[in-house]
């Protein structure tokens, strides 16, 4: 009994479970997630038939909302969704067989999120604390987060920038790192509905000008470029202006692109002065001013370069400087490096004029008027010229017919060099004074006078100015006629020329007559050299030797002949040098040419040797050919000795008449026929064979 009843309950299970099992009951939903003004619907669908009823909370849903789609299906539509129409919606069906089942969905209804009168671009100065606004909304609720450059901001307080509790942005101390985008993401609270605003944080900062260098210096010329740097900084970027002490001048005042570098070109001293560098955008102005010095090198200029002044006379020079800073004027005396800086007395300076009273021959030569500044030194030389000194220190040598001076002290030349003397001489007061001009580089020498006779006899010294000051007069007394003195030869004067010398021939007294001729003896400085000897005449200005021998040392002699005898000898020495090397200058045809003539000579010695040695060879065939066969000095026939294998000796072998002679033995052919060995070593020909009978002896070994 009891089994049976289990048995029943268990089958009752089984049919509820498999009828449970196929009672199905869903809601299909367009959406979950609806926002405002959208709508809705949702759609329940039955595994079999019944009656479907909505219910939303718990609470039944009015009919007018409610569908009936088929036995099976029930639709529930929301137009113009509302907030309030959010909440659970459920599905009930009871199904024809008696079973109830429903089914529930959650409908979520919001607004938003927007972003309602929230600025997107936002200018801050550096420096200053920035604040930025989000003004999101959305309902149920809103959710706002702060993002750049796709990383989320920090909403910690110790951030110098973060995001604050009531959704605003918060920069501190705001730097130019901090412009850029910044993201206002607003998301509807618990769900996954975002919207984003970007919003642009720019950074504006105050011009602010730095010049490379406040002060600048450059020398003035037309070479002279400078440029003048301005820094500049700011947000925006400034514009510059330059303001100079010049009005601009295309040609010379050149920008770059951002007008940042002034260059100026061929700078001039107007140049001088303050350059200031503004810069300005739309926060503010700033400037900066460089000081530009310009030097200009000190110039002279002198009222003239060279003043003549005979003894005396007053002389001044005009000088004036210029350059920038002004520069100091000196005046020196260039002869004894004297800087002139008195302003009294004979020689002076007043106010750059250079004053000399009552010139003297000292006074001649070069004076300088130097300009000194920082920026340089510059000069001009004058020179100042007046006639020489009298001459001092001077001794008189008389000769025969003739008077010497030798000066040990030459005079003061005024400045410019003494070109001349003046040699004057008389016998007495009463006559005039008869005078010479001879060349400052001559000797000093009054000629033709009489011999025996007394004179006073003074010179003075010349020069492009003037004649000087004579010196004081000398009586002195010629002596008697006698051979001429030595020539003189200078050594300063010698040239020689390959091996060739030449020296000048100057007569300094022809002790009172003519001198007739020269002798001139020169050898080679070895012992037992002979001596070679010239003569030249009286008119001869120098001696010429010719064709001497290379590395030699020579002596060399010079003698003075008149009426009354020779002179002494006027000695030499000299020495002509190594002959130079001269370098291979053989042309290709002088090598060739030489090259022919070695072949040539080669040729003929090679053929004589064949000729008187083996009978053969071009001189031989000649020989033949003009002589015949007895040829001068040659045997036409010569004895052979000679054994051969057979003990056979030949002796007497001729030649035939016209063949050249042959010089190898003789051999006997296969024939028995004997044969001649030439210098080429051929057998001889048929037309000359030996007659055995007439022209060969067989003698048994």
């Amino acid at each position: 009994m009891m089994n049976q009843s289990a048995v029943f309950k268990l089958a009752v299970l089984l049919l509820l479970l498999v009828y449970s099992t196929d009672a199905k009951l869903d809601i299909i939903l367009s959406k979950q997630d609806v926002m405002v003004g959208e709508e809705i619907l949702l759609l329940c669908k039955a595994s079999g038939e019944g009656e479907i009823t909505w219910l939303k909370n718990g609470e039944d849903i009015d009919e007018e909302m409610v569908f009936k789609v088929d036995e099976t299906s029930s639709k529930l539509v929301i137009k113009n969704a509302k907030l309030e129409d959010a909440g659970k919606y459920t599905c009930r069906c009871i199904f024809d067989s008696g079973h109830e089942d429903d089914a529930q969905q959650v409908l979520f209804v919001y607004e938003g999120p927007s972003f309602e009168n929230t600025k997107t671009y936002h200018e801050f100065l550096e420096g200053t604390d920035a604040v930025v606004l989000c003004q999101a909304n959305g309902k149920p609720g809103v959710d706002v987060l702060w993002l750049k450059d796709k990383q989320a901001i920090s909403s910690s307080e110790g951030q110098r920038v973060h995001q604050r509790s009531d959704n605003t942005l918060r920069i501190e101390k705001v730097k130019r790192e901090d412009a850029g985008t910044y993201i206002c993401q607003a998301q509807i609270r618990g769900r996954t509905i975002y919207k984003s605003l970007s919003v642009s944080v720019v950074v504006n900062a105050s011009p602010k000008v730095h010049l490379k260098e406040e002060v600048k210096k450059v020398m003035a010329g037309p070479e002279a470029n400078i440029s003048l740097l301005c820094l500049v900084d700011g947000l925006p970027k400034p514009n510059i202006t330059w303001t100079m002490p010049v009005a601009f001048d295309p040609s010379r005042h050149q920008f770059n692109s951002d007008r940042s570098q002034l260059t100026i070109r061929s700078v001039a001293r107007p140049d001088y002065g303050e350059y200031v560098c503004t810069a300005t955008n739309k926060i503010a102005e700033a400037s900066a001013t460089t000081m530009l010095h310009v030097f200009e090198a000190p110039e002279v200029f002198v009222s003239t370069e060279q003043q003549r002044v005979p003894v005396g006379q007053r002389v001044s020079v005009s000088c004036n400087v210029s350059g920038h800073p002004y520069p100091e004027l000196h005046w020196l005396n260039k002869h004894n490096g004297r800087t002139l800086d008195s302003t009294s007395g004979r020689v002076r300076v007043v106010d750059g004029v250079l004053v000399i009273d009552e010139v003297v021959p000292s006074d001649g030569g070069l004076y300088s008027c130097m300009a000194v500044s920082q920026s340089g030194n510059a000069s001009r030389d004058v020179a100042i010229q007046t006639q020489p000194s009298s001459p001092h220190y001077m001794s008189v040598l008389p000769g025969p017919t003739s008077v010497l001076f030798s000066l040990k002290t030459p005079p003061i030349s005024g400045g410019t060099p003494i070109t001349s003397y003046v040699l004057q001489w008389r016998q007495s007061e009463a006559e005039q004074w008869k005078e010479v001009t001879v060349p400052a580089s001559d000797r000093l020498v009054i000629s033709s006078l009489k011999p025996y006779t007394q004179y006073t006899v003074r010179l003075a010294a010349l020069n492009i100015v003037g004649l000087g000051k004579f010196s004081e007069s000398s009586i002195v007394r010629t002596q008697g006629i006698r051979e001429p003195d030595s020539p003189f030869l200078s050594s300063d004067e010698m040239k020689i020329e390959g091996n060739s010398f030449s020296v000048p021939l100057k007569q300094i007294d022809d002790g009172g007559t003519p001198v007739l001729h020269f002798n001139i003896r020169y050898r080679q400085d070895k012992q037992e050299t002979e001596w070679k000897e010239m003569q030249l005449p009286s008119r001869a200005d120098s001696v010429v030797l010719k064709n001497l021998a290379f590395g030699s040392d020579y002596q060399l002699e010079v003698t003075a002949i008149n009426a009354n005898g020779s002179s002494m000898p006027s000695k030499f020495n000299f020495t002509i040098a190594e002959q130079p090397y001269k370098g291979s200058s053989m042309t290709k045809g002088s090598v060739v040419g030489i090259v022919m003539v070695i072949f040539l000579v080669v040729f003929l010695v090679v053929d004589a040797t064949c000729c008187y040695r083996n009978r053969c060879g071009l001189l031989m065939s000649i020989a033949v050919k003009i002589f015949g066969p007895k040829v001068p000095g040659l045997k036409m026939l010569e004895e052979i000795d000679g054994t051969s294998n057979g003990g056979v000796k030949l002796k007497g072998m001729t030649t035939p008449r016209g063949s050249i002679p042959q010089t190898g033995p003789p051999t006997v052919n296969k024939e028995g026929q004997l044969t001649e060995v030439t210098c080429d070593k051929a057998p001889l020909t048929k037309h000359e064979k030996i007659q055995p009978d007439r022209d060969l002896h067989v003698v048994s070994a």
